[in-house]
């Protein structure tokens, strides 16, 4: 089912008449300040005449100025608010840098700005996509991971509205172009926006995306379906006409106040049903098809009834979708008859609101005729279904805009998506590194790693990974890897099967080097951390090897880690020397001192002497409420309680909310030594470290010295533990400049 493009209004010196067009598309229903969009409207257009070359133009022919309008109109439809038309106008003008972004948030606000360059983020998949890559996207798993790409960056769902509505602009406007964009842009639209659109419920949209992607991928099977149409068109309005007009009569009999319309199944849609059943196109029983709706649910049934009492039912060609709605809400009921002149014929009937929810995309198809396979993400499912319910709740209330903000769901993002130079998209976990990017890629490139790119700019390899970016891996013919890599205080790996291939590579080493190499390794671990000396042999019999130079060569090859070896050379620190272990000289905790069963919080009061009911014996975790007694404190129940039931209505006023407290964190003062080669900012950046780690600092003191041009920090942090300070300590010796990170031992 193509849409005919829509014309602007024109003046008769060739330009759009604004007046015109603003009274077509602010409709009563649309809640838009007319003079705000007529001022974004001639931004746009004055900026469009200042590119004096105008090189900037599409190649169809159509400017960025009427492309605005156009992806204006497809949203005025969809209804939605000022500030996302606004930037549909804008968004071509933008992107195309004919209006700095800057200038849209000081004349149009943040909002504008936001949309507009959220949009601009999604858009980046083209950008990063070579057109070799665009026109074979590759599998269903990498055409799966740009979906998600694209759900991972959207977090205003007006955002992906403007992107499909910018799209379908797009793929009208490629009709004259060579094949090859052409090809291309069909490709991106048929396996990216229009499942997209189809995971919003967007029908009609959806199905124009389709049909014009089928149009130039499939040419020669479009037009064979599209002949078989044509060639029945005249008999099939006839039909339809008929037909049309006998059952707005009967309905009118009995009552029912009816809109009936013929629908056309778009060409997409039947080919793939062809395809799917291996049926012939006489076979497709919806091509002839009429659609009733009436004002009441049951007034369907009613209208079920006069169908079936007028035609004869085709078994098995009847689905009651309002007694039993698909999961994704959709109501209607379905049924095929064999209709006038022994022709089948399909009928849906459902009330009004369940048209306007099927067309407008709460409910439509959701997980119905899907184009596209089921994730397996549980976040790109609850993102979806947070984009829907937006739409839903827009739809009842009016009011995108504020209700994205106050109804958002806090879905972290289990994933991250980027691109390689090629424009494949690669899956990684949250927080992945270029190093594990280069091992997922491939073991020889992670291996020969020895730099990493971020859209061209140069970034250390522990650099944690943003969806959308591109990731060029630098390498050397003859690298290996770093035994640092496998210190999780570094932070350069975080997938476990990049730690496996490092581990492996380093087995394959003699393992004269890997004593060597764990050797050296521990002992400058112990020292930066001013762990006393250990028994090395004492340290092997607790990790569970035979001597010390076993455990030097498990961890040279990587099969233990170096924080675990610090924990356990920990615990064997001698007890005179205790005082000197970090577990050991709690100066300052944070959080309140465990009890037996759980702390206890009170809302609204202090802390207050509590006890554990004995009738209910309530336990960490349950559900539980606290009666004020006489001289003993307050007494915690569980919520279900008989006793604290009966209590409460005879005494409702000594019954207060408690709730179990938080587990305690405990934090020790740590004295840590940095020492530097001076240079401007170094303090701020030491501070950067400090404040990304969220370690607080309780003490800090720097002296410069002139002569060698080094700077010497003392500093007292708050550190929950070993593993925290190593970490801490990794992180800083990273920074440039820097000759050594330790901790300080005080005599």
């Amino acid at each position: 089912m193509v849409q005919v493009r829509a014309h602007q209004p024109i003046n008769t010196d060739g330009s759009i008449n604004l007046d015109a067009w603003l009274d077509h598309v602010v409709s009563v229903d649309l809640a838009v300040d007319r003079q705000a969009l007529k001022e974004a409207c001639e931004f746009a257009r004055q900026a469009e005449q200042q590119d004096n070359a105008a090189k900037n133009l599409w190649a169809e022919g159509t400017s960025s100025f009427q492309t605005g309008l156009e992806i204006a109109e497809i949203l005025a439809d969809l209804k939605l608010d000022q500030d996302s038309l606004i930037a549909a106008v804008l968004y071509r003008a933008v992107r195309e840098g004919k209006i700095p972004l800057s200038d849209v948030g000081q004349r149009f606000g943040p909002t504008v700005t936001k949309l507009i360059d959220g949009v601009l983020r999604m858009a980046a998949i083209s950008a990063s996509l070579s057109p070799r890559q665009s026109l074979v996207l590759g599998t269903q798993a990498q055409v799966e991971n740009l979906r998600k790409m694209l759900v991972a960056m959207v977090d205003d769902v007006r955002v992906a509205l403007i992107k499909l509505a910018e799209r379908t602009c797009a793929i009208r406007a490629v009709k004259n172009t060579d094949d090859e964009k052409r090809n291309r842009v069909a490709r991106e639209v048929f396996d990216i926006y229009a499942p997209l659109a189809h995971r919003l419920g967007i029908g009609h949209i959806k199905w124009e995306l389709e049909d014009l992607s089928f149009r130039y991928l499939e040419p020669e099977q479009y037009k064979q379906i599209a002949k078989l149409l044509h060639e029945r068109r005249l008999d099939r309005e006839r039909f339809i006409t008929d037909v049309m007009s006998q059952l707005e009569n009967e309905l009118l009999a009995t009552g029912v106040t009816a809109d009936i319309s013929g629908r056309a199944k778009h060409i997409y849609s039947i080919w793939r049903k062809m395809q799917r059943k291996g049926l012939e196109f006489s076979q497709i029983y919806d091509v002839r098809a009429v659609r009733v709706l009436v004002p009441e649910m049951r007034d369907c049934y009613t209208a079920l009834g006069i169908v079936h009492t007028l035609w004869r039912h085709i078994p098995k060609e009847f689905d009651d979708y309002i007694a039993n709605p698909k999961e994704n809400g959709y109501r209607s009921l379905h049924t095929a008859v064999i209709g006038p002149e022994g022709k089948v014929l399909e009928v849906q009937i459902r009330t009004h609101a369940m048209h306007e929810e099927a067309e407008l995309g709460v409910c439509a198809h959701w997980r119905y005729k899907g184009t596209d396979v089921k994730s397996g993400s549980n976040h790109y499912e609850e993102k979806i279904s947070w984009l829907r319910q937006v739409l839903e709740w827009h739809e009842e209330l009016g009011d995108i805009g504020g209700l994205a903000e106050q109804l958002r769901v806090d879905i972290e993002p289990d994933r991250v998506y980027v691109f390689t130079p090629d424009g494949h998209a690669i899956d990684l976990p949250k927080g992945a590194t270029p190093l594990d990017f280069a091992y997922r890629v491939h073991t020889e490139i992670g291996h020969n790693c020895r730099g990493a790119k971020i859209n061209g700019r140069i970034v250390p390899l522990n650099y944690s990974l943003q969806t959308g970016e591109q990731v060029e891996i630098i390498t050397s013919k003859h690298g290996t890897p770093s035994r640092d890599w496998l210190n999780s205080n570094l932070g350069y790996i975080t997938t476990s099967r990049a730690r496996a291939k490092i581990v492996h590579w380093f087995k394959l080493q003699a393992r004269d080097q890997n004593v060597a190499a764990g050797k050296v390794l521990l002992e400058r671990e112990l020292a930066r951390l001013a762990l006393p000396q250990v028994d090395f042999d004492k340290l092997a019999e607790k990790a569970n090897m035979k001597i010390a130079e076993d455990m030097f060569a498990a961890l040279g090859a990587g099969d233990l880690r170096l924080a675990q070896l610090v924990n356990l050379a920990q615990q064997l620190v001698e007890p005179e020397r205790g005082n000197e272990q970090l577990e050991l000289i709690p100066r300052k905790a944070t959080g309140y001192k465990p009890g037996k069963r759980g702390d206890i919080q009170i809302q609204g009061v202090g802390n207050l002497m509590t006890q554990m009911a004995g009738c209910c014996q309530p336990l960490p975790g349950d559900a539980i409420v606290g009666y004020i007694t006489q001289g003993r404190g307050v007494s915690i129940h569980r919520q279900d309680c008989a006793s604290v039931l009966q209590l409460g209505g005879r005494e409702p006023e000594r019954i207060i909310q408690v709730s179990w407290g938080p587990v305690p964190v405990l934090t020790y003062p740590v004295d840590i030594i940095i020492r530097a080669y001076d240079r401007s900012g170094l303090l701020r950046d030491v501070s950067q470290v400090l404040l990304n780690e969220r370690i607080n600092v309780l003490a800090v003191n720097t002296r410069s010295n002139k002569e060698d041009n080094t700077a010497l920090m003392s500093l007292t942090i708050e550190i929950p533990g070993l593993d925290a300070l190593g970490r801490l300590l990794g992180r800083i010796s990273q920074l440039p400049n820097i000759i050594e990170t330790r901790r300080n031992r005080t005599p």
